[in-house]
């Protein structure tokens, strides 16, 4: 069914959210996970064009995206799944595009992508490159979101404790079950 996962990172948990889904799923079908980051040379580039960069900046950061994928890699090789590593450099262009055409180049099956969930304002100052692969995906596409802020919900409600009133505890109720309650 899904023998060649993709898993785009960036170093975010969000992106790492990812990864840990694509090991659950490849355990159980017995795939195999190629983790892949995008280097995209054009985001630092303010004032002196495509792709004029010193040396060692550039080296800078395909080091750290060789750290990224390393730390990925790992993560899904100490769970006794097959790993391999993709680093690819661009100019420009969305992350979307080159995750989509390493999909096709590689014949994943699936794309394990973490997500940040943004939505408004946010989502449309900064993209949604999650939104951008499904659109032009030829192969599923899974979203995970990153739990985060269930999990700082989580810890809030774990350290509120009802006081007797009878407010207090209907406020507790809701919070303990995540809700808010205001």
């Amino acid at each position: 069914m899904y023998r060649k996962i993709m898993v785009p990172v960036d170093g975010s948990e969000t992106s790492l959210s990812g990864v840990q889904e694509a090991i659950k799923i490849a355990q159980n079908l017995g795939s195999e996970i190629r983790v892949f980051h995008v280097l995209d040379e054009f985001v630092l580039d303010y004032s002196l064009g495509a792709g004029v960069y010193g040396g060692n900046l550039m080296d800078a950061l395909r080091d750290g995206g060789k750290k990224i994928l390393e730390q990925a890699a790992a993560a899904v090789r100490k769970e006794g799944v097959a790993v391999s590593t993709a680093l690819l450099e661009s100019i420009g262009g969305p992350a979307a595009d080159f995750i989509v055409a390493q999909a096709k180049e590689w014949g994943a099956d699936l794309i394990v992508m973490g997500t940040h969930g943004r939505r408004g304002l946010a989502r449309l100052a900064m993209g949604s490159d999650a939104e951008g692969v499904v659109r032009e995906a030829s192969v599923p596409v899974l979203l995970v979101h990153h739990q985060r802020k269930q999990a700082k919900q989580e810890s809030r409600a774990a350290e509120v404790k009802p006081s007797g009133s009878s407010a207090a505890d209907e406020a507790y109720s809701f919070v303990s079950r995540g809700i808010n309650p205001f």
